[in-house]
């Protein structure tokens, strides 16, 4: 299966370009700076420079792939991740790829009631504001489109191995998950959904 990552630089695409490659997918990474890949090498990685806000870049970077992830990040005040994921849409359509994996937040939707009071009314309801509407904009794009797409709302990334001992799926007013998960799982988790339709047209949940 060959794969085009978003976001290929960033805390969860970095993980998922080496985990990727490790289970034998063909990868094309897609980043605003191919230096920070540089200590990849592989005979199964491409890597795409560019801006995720240029559709014509994004059309053509798309074409011929069986898949997308789309991990984008844009910091506490951005809208790459929402206009960013509008683009990838669009290239995905005038390609006919029909597979979307995007990486949202827990917190997003209707997982809000899966928060803390911490996260629910300071951290999304002020300090990271804007990047919680981000995310939420994110989520509509991808939701108001025909792909067959899948939501993964993880909690607040942490530092760590691979596991997989994690929980998913989980209701949305389920409080007794930690609401942190590691980058690496977070990025197997994304993987896992390649050959699973379990969560076909979903947003499950992941955290510890």
């Amino acid at each position: 299966m060959k794969i085009i990552i978003f976001g290929a630089t960033g805390n969860i695409g970095k993980p998922l370009v080496l985990q990727a490659l490790t289970l034998g997918y063909s990868v094309t990474a897609f980043t605003r700076n191919k230096e920070k890949l540089n200590d990849i090498k592989h005979d199964h990685l491409s890597v795409i420079e560019g801006d995720v806000l240029d559709k014509n870049t994004v059309e053509k970077a798309i074409a011929g792939h069986d898949a997308v992830i789309c991990a984008l990040g844009a910091g506490r005040k951005g809208t790459i991740r929402s206009q960013g994921t509008r683009s990838i849409i669009e290239g995905m359509q005038k390609n006919g790829v029909k597979r979307l994996i995007c990486q949202s937040t827990l917190g997003a939707g209707n997982s809000r009631g899966n928060l803390n009071f911490l996260w629910k009314h300071i951290m999304f309801g002020w300090y990271l504001k804007k990047a919680y509407q981000d995310h939420q904009l994110q989520e509509k794009y991808v939701m108001d489109s025909e792909l067959n797409w899948t939501l993964v709302r993880p909690g607040a990334f942490t530092d760590g191995k691979a596991t997989g001992n994690f929980r998913h799926g989980f209701a949305p007013d389920d409080k007794s998950i930690s609401l942190k998960i590691s980058k690496a799982d977070v990025a197997m988790f994304l993987l896992m959904q390649l050959t699973s339709d379990q969560y076909l047209r979903k947003t499950p949940g992941l955290s510890y």
